[in-house]
């Protein structure tokens, strides 16, 4: 006897079988209870949730002679008929091949035919958005005043290509995405019928990279058992089979990308590359971890909502501490659009490389988010005590004399105490802020007022908006300086367009407060 593939075996065959779409099946089972059907439904949602299933579930429980609580009996005349194929009652279309006015008109005609044996005649169109204009033309009439004994069912995965005349005929149910704990629940259920052993977390890779498709999920799991036949199924064969890279390896390559590491970053992609995995799913997967990351960043709270084990969570919270919201969200875009491009294209390495360096150097791009980055970076090599130059253009290797440096602010005569002590702790006072007060300090300059006040100097946009229009920011920020300093702090705000007018206007205390400290250290 021939295989039969695990979703198609294991299809449900009563309403208490089909999972994840309870709103759509209470609502059914309630009008078949008080005998209120309706002439004409329309099933939309994404591929694999079920569409087809609930549809010929409802046709046999509506012709069945001893229909039960949770839908057809499965043992009378008319229910082995139906699911042997061989009932006049129940017709399926595929819209896709049987598009055309003629198509329809035939079924136009039928439809006049009582049906010779149960109440119904049930039509089921699948993928009903391939009609043609006219077939839909052909269908409206009969589609709105059918005769008594005839039910439509209509299936659909793009019910936006539906005109309007026929969804307003229709009982519209939306079958929604369903959930990975769901999805691996019943593969659970399935594996113990075949007497197959599987990990959990294998399971739940299976049903993430399903995407709410049961049907993709069975799919893909009939694939990985067949892969490692008579063999447990692990974590990693399903790695393996699939083509994808594990959470850990994700993890290296953040850090590799927060290090700057060019070389690092390809080299890893060179090992993912011999290893035989699909870097499309590569792509997707790390754009996944990357959404995590984010979330991770934005609550404590969230365990949840990211479908992650224990150790891989406080991992990701670990990892969430070295990076900021803004460059989180500039990777999410920089590999969204790479998904986009790669799935068609014929060098998907180096389109990933591109995007690793990318990722690696902010300069490569001009848009507000890497301009950020590029600051940061600079910060970055500051707070290391790395001196910053602008990088100016070579004249034949000879530099010329005539270049004048521009004028520098003048130094200050005294730092107070105070000023002095917040800006020696400032880092130990941006890491104890709270998101996102830290993220706009950490980019925030240190000068001096006319009045030996603490400045605090913000880049026009978020950063000064936050501070300047919020007077409560403002003075959780003193509060948070007074507990530091040990004394009543008061900033003055100023703004500025970027880091070179604050270096022609400003004195940067960070630099003097250093050179002080090296000093008095010699």
């Amino acid at each position: 006897m021939s295989y039969t593939a695990l979703y198609r075996k294991f299809r449900p065959d009563t309403f208490a079988d089909v999972k994840g779409q309870d709103h759509i099946v209470t609502t059914l089972k309630n009008q078949l209870r008080a005998n209120r059907i309706g002439h004409a439904y329309l099933f939309t949602g994404t591929r694999g949730t079920g569409k087809t299933t609930v549809a010929k579930i409802f046709a046999r429980t509506v012709n069945c002679e001893n229909p039960t609580e949770d839908g057809p009996c499965g043992e009378c005349r008319i229910c082995r008929a139906i699911a042997a194929g061989a009932s006049m009652n129940v017709i399926e279309i595929d819209a896709a091949s049987n598009n055309g006015v003629d198509n329809i008109r035939e079924i136009v005609e039928e439809v006049s035919y009582s049906p010779a044996e149960g109440k119904y005649k049930v039509y089921i169109i699948d993928e009903v958005h391939m009609l043609s204009i006219g077939a839909f033309n052909a269908l409206l009439k009969t589609l709105e005043e059918p005769p008594s004994y005839v039910i439509f069912i209509l299936a659909t995965t793009e019910v936006h290509k539906l005109p309007i005349t026929i969804l307003s005929r229709c009982q519209r149910y939306d079958f929604k995405r369903i959930s990975i704990d769901t999805i691996t629940g019943r593969m659970q259920e399935l594996i113990d019928a075949e007497e197959v052993q599987v990990e959990e977390k294998a399971l739940r890779y299976i049903a993430k990279t399903a995407d709410g498709s049961m049907r993709d999920a069975l799919s893909l799991l009939d694939q990985c058992i067949a892969f490692h036949l008579g063999k447990e199924l692990t974590y990693d064969k399903v790695l393996d089979v699939l083509g994808a890279v594990d959470t850990e390896v994700f993890s290296r390559l953040l850090r590799n990308v927060l290090d700057r590491d060019v070389l690092g970053c390809v080299q890893l992609l060179e090992e993912i590359v011999m290893q035989g995995r699909e870097l499309t799913q590569f792509v997707t997967d790390f754009t996944w971890y990357l959404r995590n990351l984010m979330l991770v960043q934005a609550s404590d709270n969230l365990e949840d909502v990211i479908d992650m084990s224990t150790d891989n969570l406080k991992r990701l919270k670990e990892e969430a501490e070295l990076i900021d919201m803004e460059r989180i969200v500039r990777y999410i875009r920089i590999f969204s659009e790479l998904s986009g491009q790669i799935r068609y294209a014929s060098q998907k390495r180096i389109l990933v490389e591109i995007a690793l360096i990318k990722l690696c150097k902010p300069e490569m791009e001009v848009d507000q988010e890497s301009m950020l980055d590029r600051i940061r970076q600079v910060e970055d090599k500051v707070e290391n005590g790395v001196t910053v130059t602008a990088s100016q253009p070579a004249q034949s290797g000879v530099v010329s004399g005539s270049t004048q440096p521009k004028p520098r602010p003048e130094l200050p005569k005294a730092i107070p105490e105070d000023v002095q002590q917040i800006v020696a702790k400032w880092p130990a006072i941006v890491g104890s802020a709270e998101n996102p007060m830290r993220i706009y300090m950490k980019s925030a300059k240190l000068s001096l007022a006319g009045d030996n006040k603490l400045m605090l100097v913000l880049e026009d946009g978020m950063a000064s908006d936050y501070f300047m229009q919020r007077a409560e920011n403002k003075v959780q920020l003193e509060a948070l300086l007074t507990d530091f300093a040990g004394k009543e702090i008061e900033v003055v705000l100023q703004t500025v367009k970027g880091q070179q007018e604050f270096e022609e206007n400003f004195v940067d205390l960070s630099q003097i407060v250093r050179m002080e400290i090296e000093e008095e250290a010699e």
